[in-house]
């Protein structure tokens, strides 16, 4: 059972993963995505456009869902991570159009510029995690593709 390809494939996925988010950089690249998803979380009563509520509870519900997605928490295998990745780089540039685009008059200064630097940031490091599994899936073949399943 320890050979069979299904299980072999399996735990080179999961190396795989586990070598991305076992760097120093991927460790920090993880910790500052979930501190920069609290941030966008809590930006609404840090920053004080709290009274805007529709945009304040955007922000909380994407900052939740980011930090959550960014954590690690739920994604063990490439697969995962990598999607959640692309999910969370949506996340972030929704944040960057959110003042504009959600109900009621919340386009202030103080509205977009928090949420135009907070969703760059958090799209650049959902990004910056695309890459690192990237780079861990080339590690794993030396061609930038895990090797095929092929039966014998």
């Amino acid at each position: 059972m320890e050979t069979h390809p299904d299980i072999v494939d399996m735990r080179m996925r999961h190396e795989m993963a586990e070598r991305a988010t076992s760097t120093p950089q991927g460790q920090a690249l993880g910790t500052l995505a979930f501190l920069t998803g609290i941030y966008m979380a809590a930006s609404p009563w840090i920053t004080g456009f709290n009274a805007l509520s529709t945009l304040a509870v955007t922000n909380l519900i994407v900052g939740i869902a980011y930090a959550l997605l960014m954590s690690g928490g739920f994604g063990r295998a490439y697969e995962r991570t990598h999607s959640m990745a692309w999910g969370a780089c949506i996340l972030g540039l929704w944040t960057i159009i959110a003042p504009w685009v959600v109900a009621g008059n919340v386009s202030t200064t103080k509205t977009i510029v928090n949420n135009v630097v907070t969703g760059a940031i958090a799209a650049l490091l959902a990004l910056a995690a695309i890459a690192a599994t990237h780079k861990a899936e080339a590690g794993q073949t030396g061609r930038g593709r895990t090797a095929p399943y092929t039966r014998r």
